[in-house]
């Protein structure tokens, strides 16, 4: 054999093996560095050596930046029917009962096994290789998204061990653990993006990405829970995901034979509890009848199999006692109550703080000092307080009530009538809400300024070198390293942030300004109404009412947002060092209202823009894009993989469903006719 060749499948063998210890059965026998080294070394030969490199080697995990073109669809070979489930041991008990009435006189064992939060995932593979990864879709076909799951380190590209199958299938979950989730969404917050809502939502939205090198950055996990094939080991399903854990497959340890009733509800009671300590989001237990014959003598419902069933845990709750309420400041002033907590275990973290919203809800729950306090996560990531023990009440704890006054400059509150909001009106004196416009500014939807978050601003607030935003485009690289922590390199990072920002449209410069109520759709709709600063600042509110989707409430937030001096002054300072403030006589060109006064939901996946920028040719030709399909809903851009939900509604509300050549072909025709 060639040496370079005999080299590549020593170090793929090697590299695979490491994979495996490290993420599979978390104990890794070299360091970190060991393994960049022999990676890099494999990379290096299989870029020397093309005719020798393999489409599944370990060199494949870290992804590329080159977009995907669209997710194929394929049908499944076996369909992936979804569970009955229940809330109730009872339930459960009653299963197994049925279970052992449809096999009289047979000994039925359950199997019992953790039910991942993530979003399932069907691998097929033939001679011990990953052939193709086909998401769950609506049961009966899925999206191809092989290529991203390749970067998912714990599942094998080539089988390790003997004895599997010629070709089968295995199912599981990709699942985001609790860390790399946390990670992600402190990345998000830094950004100004939305939060995911829990590890579900971030795994089935990873997943689905085009870009693979950020699926591989995101560090998602994966748990395999069900073989399928006509040639496997065993028949059962219990010894079957043994064997492919033995070929390198991550099975969970929580994988139980149960032999009773009493047993099925032991498992129960200590996954309860237990599960709060596990690394993953799992939302409830699956027991399936261990025999494969007998599941097939069981058989299925139109829905769902018979021999198998999942019990979902209900919302998490914790008791927990209440250190303080802390009030604190936004960047519009309003004042948000906050009850700060001792530490508890709750959905796989630890929560020391959660949200009391406003003075309203702070008064429907009645809090006392040092209560204990119910907190809820529910698999979500925000924690809420959901109710107080009062039996645990200390005897004459005072109430705790909203503050009169600003907690950060001490001005009186103010509260307009019907809202529930308190807000600060010292708008261009309170340091939270400066500094909270500054951070707002700099984020990644509006001016994306690499480098700046919210320390550096309180930073740079704090040695006087900025006041405001356009205070920013001052800053020297000496003024930077002045910073704690900043050296050249960082300094100069910011620097080239704040030049790239001269570049960012005018519809985001309008968003970065902080003018109450006017969000990132809004802004789009001014920049496009009014395509000039100067044009929007001198508008009536009568005037702003007139473009769509601008009420009375946004006309008077902006006419009063720039009657205050201090705001046309900083923005004729950011307009003197270069920032957009029109839009380009090009962009006229690529606008119409061939949309106007339509209202469109996009639903799937496309292969010739992406969402987003389908979004933005449906906002640049005058239509209005929502989430939801309602009544007003004139069509629904539709593309592959359309929730069965959506298309039931559509169908419901007598919606018409067009698809994204059919779209584009529209708007070419109505460009024909005008």
């Amino acid at each position: 054999m060639d040496p370079v060749k005999q080299r590549i499948e020593e170090l793929t063998e090697a590299l695979n093996r490491h994979n495996h210890n490290y993420y599979v059965l978390n104990a890794p026998t070299i360091s970190d560095h060991d393994f960049d080294h022999m990676l890099k070394e494999l990379e290096a030969l299989e870029k020397e050596h093309p005719e020798y490199a393999d489409p599944l080697s370990p060199t494949q995990r870290v992804g590329s930046d080159l977009a995907l073109k669209g997710f194929e669809q394929v049908l499944h070979e076996r369909p992936m029917l979804s569970l009955g489930n229940t809330y109730s041991v009872a339930e459960v008990d009653e299963f197994v009962q049925r279970c052992r009435e449809g096999l009289p006189g047979e000994e039925v064992t359950i199997v019992g096994e953790l039910k991942f939060d993530g979003t399932s995932i069907s691998l097929l593979y033939e001679e011990g290789r990953l052939v193709r990864a086909v998401t769950r879709g609506d049961g009966e076909k899925g999206d191809v998204v092989t290529e991203n799951v390749k970067t998912i380190r714990s599942i094998p590209l080539r089988l390790q061990g003997t004895g599997w199958p010629r070709r089968f299938e295995i199912r599981g979950e990709i699942v985001l653990p609790w860390k790399a989730f946390e990670k992600l969404n402190e990345e998000r917050a830094f950004n100004e993006e939305p939060l995911f809502a829990n590890p579900r939502n971030a795994a089935s939205g990873t997943l689905k990405m085009q870009n693979t090198a950020e699926v591989a950055r995101r560090g998602l996990d994966a748990y395999l829970y069900y073989l399928l094939g006509d040639e496997l080991p065993f028949d059962n399903h219990y010894d079957n995901m043994m064997a492919a854990r033995s070929w390198g497959f991550k099975v969970s340890d929580a994988m139980t034979k149960l032999h009773s009733i009493e047993e099925v509800d032991q498992y129960i009671s200590h996954w309860d509890s237990a599960r709060k300590e596990l690394p993953v989001a799992t939302d409830g237990l699956v027991f399936k009848v261990n025999s494969l014959r007998q599941q097939l003598n069981l058989g299925f419902t139109a829905k769902s199999p018979r021999w198998a069933i999942a019990y979902k845990f209900a919302a998490e709750r914790a008791l927990t006692r209440l250190r303080f309420v802390s009030f604190e400041v936004g960047r519009s002033g309003i004042i948000t109550p906050v009850a700060n907590l001792e530490p508890v275990l709750l959905s796989g973290t630890i929560v020391k703080r959660a949200s009391l919203h406003n003075d309203d809800i702070m008064q429907g729950l009645d809090i006392h000092e040092s209560d204990m306090l119910y907190v809820e996560k529910g698999g979500e990531i925000i924690p809420k307080i959901t109710g107080v023990d009062t039996s645990q009440r200390e005897p004459d704890a005072p109430a705790i009530h909203f503050c009169h006054n600003c907690p950060s400059c001490g001005t009186k509150l103010i509260r307009a009538e019907g809202e529930a909001a308190w807000i600060c009106p010292n708008k261009y004196g309170c340091i939270p809400q400066i500094t909270g416009r500054v951070e707002h500014f700099v984020g990644r939807r509006m001016m994306n300024i690499d480098g700046i978050g919210e320390e550096t601003v309180a930073d740079l607030f704090q040695a006087g070198l900025i006041h405001d935003a356009a205070d920013l485009y001052t800053l020297t690289a000496a003024d930077l390293m002045l910073i704690p922590g900043f050296g050249q390199r960082s300094a100069e990072r910011i620097l080239q942030g704040l030049k790239d920002s001269l570049n960012v449209g005018f519809e985001r410069v309008i968003y970065a300004l902080s003018i109450p109520f006017v969000g990132e759709t809004v802004a789009k709709k001014l920049a496009r109404a009014t395509r000039s600063i100067d044009t929007l600042m001198a508008m009536t509110a009568e005037q702003l009412t007139a473009i769509d989707d601008i009420g009375p409430r946004i006309a008077e937030s902006i006419v009063s947002f720039f009657a205050e001096p201090v705001n046309r002054q900083i923005i004729e300072r950011l307009r003197g060092y270069g920032l957009q403030m029109e839009l380009p006589e090009s962009d006229a060109a690529n606008t119409s209202t061939r949309l106007a006064g339509k209202t469109v939901v996009i639903s799937g996946t496309f292969a010739r823009h992406s969402r987003d920028e389908y979004k933005k040719i449906i906002e640049d030709n005058g239509g209005k894009n929502t989430g939801s399909i309602s009544k007003k809903t004139d069509f629904i851009l539709a593309g592959d993989n359309m929730g069965p939900a959506k298309l039931e509604k559509a169908s419901k509300l007598g919606i018409p469903i067009i698809n994204e050549n059919e779209f584009l072909e529209m708007l070419e025709n109505n460009n024909n006719q005008s």
